[in-house]
């Protein structure tokens, strides 16, 4: 029985709300199901019992095999019940419980039996359990209902059947592909809904074949359809056409007129769809922007909650990228500010700092003030980051910008509101030099009441980088202090790292320093003690880290530039012995890829070795082992670099070959890995004949032939280069693939002794620049830029000539450089009209390199660049440019 309404107390202030289902065990309820199985069927109390199972279920409760297989039984009795309510009810619990292949047989046929009633209620809920329960097997004997029923008259029984399609569609893909006629009519039907469902089935029966896509849109959006529903469905398929096909010959875009006769149509969903499918079409231009602004400013107006909503969500994500475009909409969206909706009046001020100019911060700040408190921190957020946007716009606005962050920061939040805001002040730390100090106190003000150990931790790193930089680094000493008296270990930790910069680089904090270190030798933790020892002995001269002072603060300031997997696997295979451990010895490139090689399907792999259940090994310290093992390469120095495995066969053909450039100062290695996939045959003294007369700074001294090669057996060939020292060689060299070819039994594996020379033609390989750079990353870009000597910095700016976007752009200058994208800066927004890249690596000779990289559209899709290199060595940030010149 349905649980007691829960009274409300008049004389409490808090009020306890109504919960029919308040308390409800699975057991209770389980036992209740026994009403199912009574001789008199009582629809009314059944119904309730069914309801609080599937109450049950959807809140994540399962049943046991048992449990479900009785109540399913019990259910399959109310079928004997006429009642309309009851047996929904029942179509609903039947298609929740997913019976087994077993139990389907059981309800199979008075399924089937509805779905030829002359109700229309029960045949449009049988087809639609049906199309839930049944296997291939069933679906061929219902195949011929469930098409009459596609273009029954009935619009219930019709949209029934076309969203069982849509369902059948992921199990049995070829049956309802054969029902594209009957679905074709019923795109034509008058009632809204079929239309909708079956232009939804049709789409889904055709996406995988983009001309019949393209037809289909063609043909339907000249005016057959006239659901509201449909046509925003239409809507979006027209729109993934026109991102697919481009821009034509004559500048214009298929379909486009059709989304913008769509904004002049009657039904609000309709106009509000085409209107986001416009804003959000790539390369969008302001003159194609602007008639779907004008119908969304109208919105803005509306008397209608969710279209002021909708239409001030989409503006917000076109001042992203088109912030002039949306300015017109300024004086409707500051009339949203005081909506009662809070959502709404959110989005309309995180709009309005992206849209606003300079005189109307002041402004807004206030009206934002009013809110803040009255939004979900996630709102907040959104806001933050906006504020953050407008400071970086009007860096001369950014005291008042900073004072309300500060505000907020203080005020009650979790952890990604406060992250968010404590990022946002971090980042007008580092991009606005004037908001440095203030910034600081904010922060330091804030970790005094800092529940948050990572805030806390990046604020103390934040101050020991920038805190010694400023006019009165002593004023920070306090705040750094306390939280050795007064935190956590982690904090304590970080708090002695922080001291101990600021004792580095301020002489006349040094002895002050000395002192609050000293006083954490007898702290509680062990981290807390060793990092307070260690620092004491550096700063006081005891210990010697490096020869140099530069040394000494690269040591104290310094990013970890090891990726920790590489570490990981160097600690792993390090063997204890007299020789201590050389970090230096760790690789710095990052490897996307183990040992084992990616191949093409078929193929095993063809690298060094395969996969192994010994310790890790990084490929390239498997590639070192591998080549200093053969004597002729012994000599060569260290490898430098191995590039990932190149094919140059197309896959599934009868010999497989890759090759991996190995680069050291003055030799390049190229090693063919190559398989054999012919059964019948035997491959002796195998060789890959190179043509090098594209690659003049090159010499080959050097071919390790492959002895024999069976089937299905991977095998190596080496050619080895002399190349001029420390030089960045380029070249294209054309491979044949010569070999022996012996005749073998597959039965018995006999070979034949008389074998013939053959020869087989490799695609042309390449030898870049980009293989003579090193993918190493950097924690944090601008502190390593700031720590190269700025002597060495190049600046230059290039034009790339046309492109199709400025993502293409940067992937292409990336591509050729070779060097490992920073913090994310590789992603460029949509319809973004600039952009700046930051990149780091080690160039050949061990060479740190940093280059800062701004993009700009200059004309009609004119790509111009500036390119900032900084360097250990002045003459390798000159060659960067030549790099990039040439290519």
């Amino acid at each position: 029985m349905a649980q007691p309404m829960l009274k409300k107390d008049d004389d409490r202030d808090d009020e306890v709300d109504y919960h029919p289902f308040f308390g409800i065990e699975k057991g209770a309820v389980l036992q209740e199901a026994r009403v199912f199985n009574d001789p008199q069927i009582d629809p009314r109390r059944c119904s309730q019992v069914i309801t609080k199972v599937l109450y049950i279920l959807n809140q994540g409760d399962t049943l046991t095999q048992i449990e479900g297989t009785e109540v399913f039984f019990s259910v399959t009795k109310l079928f004997q019940s006429k009642d309309p309510g009851l047996r929904r009810m029942m179509y609903l619990m039947i298609k929740e419980l997913s019976p087994s292949a077993g139990e389907v047989i059981m309800v199979t046929s008075s399924l089937m039996k509805d779905m030829n009633s002359k109700t229309d209620m029960y045949r449009a809920n049988a087809i639609r359990v049906l199309s839930r329960i049944i296997d291939g097997t069933i679906l061929a004997q219902i195949e011929r209902y469930l098409k009459q029923a596609i273009v029954d008259k009935n619009p219930v029984v019709a949209s029934a059947a076309l969203v069982s399609g849509i369902h059948l569609l992921q199990t049995s893909p070829e049956v309802v592909k054969r029902w594209s006629n009957e679905v074709q009519e019923a795109v034509q039907s008058r009632a809204s809904l079929v239309q909708f469902h079956a232009l939804a089935l049709l789409y889904q029966i055709r996406q995988h074949d983009r001309l019949a896509v393209t037809k289909l849109v063609t043909s339907l959006t000249k005016g057959s359809v006239r659901s509201p529903l449909a046509q925003c469905l239409l809507i979006r398929y027209a729109s993934q056409v026109i991102r697919e096909s481009g821009v034509n010959q004559a500048g214009e875009r298929p379909h486009f007129d059709y989304l913008e006769s769509c904004l002049r149509h009657k039904a609000e969903m309709v106009i509000l769809e085409a209107a986001r499918a416009i804003t959000e079409l790539s390369g969008v231009t302001s003159r194609e922007l602007t008639p779907a602004i004008t119908v969304l400013q109208l919105f803005l107006s509306s008397s209608k909650p969710v279209l002021r909503f909708a239409a001030v969500r989409t503006l917000n994500k076109v001042a992203m990228t088109h912030p002039l475009a949306v300015t017109n909409c300024n004086i409707d969206m500051e009339s949203l500010i005081s909506d009662s909706n809070r959502s709404i009046a959110t989005l309309a001020i995180t709009t309005l700092l992206k849209t606003g100019n300079e005189s109307s911060v002041d402004r807004l700040m206030k009206q934002i003030t009013n809110f803040m408190a009255d939004i979900a921190d996630e709102f907040k957020i959104v806001v933050v980051d906006a504020i953050r946007s407008l400071c970086l716009k009007f860096p001369l606005k950014y005291r008042s910008l900073m004072n309300f962050l500060s505000n907020i920061l203080r005020e009650e939040g979790g952890f990604e509101y406060k992250k968010a805001i404590v990022d946002s002040i971090v980042t007008l730390i580092r991009d606005i030099p004037e908001a440095k100090e203030i910034g600081l106190f904010h922060l330091c003000e804030f970790i005094e009441d800092c529940e948050f150990t990572y805030l806390s931790t990046q604020i103390l790193h934040l101050l020991g980088n920038e805190g010694p930089r400023t006019s009165d680094p002593s004023k920070y000493i306090r705040y750094v202090y306390n939280r050795v008296i007064l935190e956590n270990a982690t904090v304590r930790a970080a708090a002695v790292s922080t001291l101990a910069k600021f004792g580095a680089l301020v002489d006349s904090l040094k002895s002050r320093i000395f002192v609050l270190l000293r006083r954490c030798l007898f702290d509680s933790d062990d981290e807390v003690r060793d990092r307070a020892t260690l620092y004491l002995k550096v700063l006081g001269g005891e210990a010697v880290v490096g020869e140099t002072e530069k040394e000494t603060n690269e040591f104290l300031f310094g990013s970890f530039d090891i990726p920790l997997v590489n570490l990981e696997a160097s600690l792993k295979n390090y063997e204890p012995s007299e020789t201590p451990f050389d970090i230096s010895s760790v690789p710095r490139e990052v490897r996307s890829q183990p040992l084992a090689e990616k191949k093409a399907p078929g193929k095993k792999p063809t690298g060094p070795a395969g996969p192994t259940s010994g310790p890790v090994v990084s490929a390239i310290d498997a590639y070192e082992k591998l080549l200093s093992s053969i004597p002729e390469f012994a000599a060569f120095g260290k490898l430098f670099k191995s590039s990932a495995p190149v094919e140059l066969t197309e896959a599934e053909t009868e010999y497989a070959v890759s090759v991996v450039k190995h680069i050291y100062d003055g030799h390049v290695i190229l090693q063919f890995n190559c398989s054999n996939t012919i059964p019948e045959q035997l491959l002796e003294n195998v060789t890959v004949l190179i043509d090098a007369s594209e690659a003049e700074d090159f010499a080959e001294v050097y071919t390790k032939p492959l002895r024999s090669l069976p089937y299905d057996s991977p095998g190596q060939t080496f050619v080895a280069f002399e190349k001029p020292d420390g030089v960045p060689a380029v070249g294209k060299f054309s491979n044949i693939l010569k070999f022996i070819v012996k005749e073998v039994d597959p039965a018995s594996g006999d070979v034949d002794e008389d074998g013939v020379e053959d020869e087989y033609q490799l695609e042309d390989l390449e030898v870049t620049y980009a293989d003579y750079m090193l993918k190493v990353p950097v924690s944090n870009f601008r502190n390593a830029w700031e720590g190269m000597d700025p002597e060495s910095e190049r600046v230059d700016e290039y034009g790339l000539g046309a492109r199709e976007s400025l993502a293409e752009a940067v992937n292409a200058v990336i591509s050729i450089l070779g060097m490992h994208p920073c913090e994310g800066t590789e992603v460029v927004p949509n319809n973004s009209r600039s952009h700046t890249c930051l990149l780091s690596g080690v160039f050949i000779g061990n060479v740190k390199v940093l280059v800062r990289l701004s993009f700009g559209i200059s004309g009609p899709k004119e790509v111009a660049m500036k390119l900032a290199v900084r360097s250990d060595d002045p003459d390798v940030s000159d060659k960067i440019h030549e790099i990039v010149a040439s290519g």
